[in-house]
């Protein structure tokens, strides 16, 4: 029997079929299609941001320890790639439920701006990997000023 989340309606909606759309959806093709974590591949999220210094982008890489990380820039693209290992094998009977994936990973990004690549730096804490890209001399915006005649 399957495990279905509860989801109280205190009233009657037509439309509450629609947020269920997406899971049937998985669930129809899950045969032919291999999702996040079916093929030893996990897809860490990834946030990027800029101001007028520097680009910064943070992954979150729980239980990763920094030698299984190897980060890469060339060509204007960042490329983090990785793997998380399971720590054990359990024999023990009786699982239930295996949400979390294992498995090598690789990203990829085009990054905006020229980059000073010498000043690169990247640092990992409570699993969020945070990599500081500062920009450019050439890069980095300047005020011009007018001058009158």
């Amino acid at each position: 029997m399957a495990i279905v989340r509860w989801r109280p309606r205190s009233e009657w909606d037509p439309f509450a079929g629609l947020l269920d759309l997406p899971r049937e959806f998985s669930r129809f093709f899950a045969p032919i299609v291999r999702w996040e974590g079916d093929s030893g591949e996990f897809f860490p999220p990834v946030d990027i941001h800029t101001d007028e210094d520097k680009v910064v982008v943070q992954a979150e890489l729980p239980g990763l320890k920094q030698e299984d990380i190897d980060i890469s820039f060339d060509a204007g693209v960042l490329t983090i790639k990785g793997e998380r290992k399971r720590e054990s094998e359990l024999k023990e009977e009786g699982y239930h439920c295996v949400e979390r994936s294992y498995g090598t990973f690789q990203r990829s990004f085009t990054v905006p701006a020229e980059v000073d690549a010498t000043n690169i730096k990247a640092d990992l804490k409570d699993g969020v990997l945070t990599i500081t890209l500062p920009k450019a001399e050439e890069s980095k915006a300047r005020k011009i000023k007018v001058e009158a005649k």
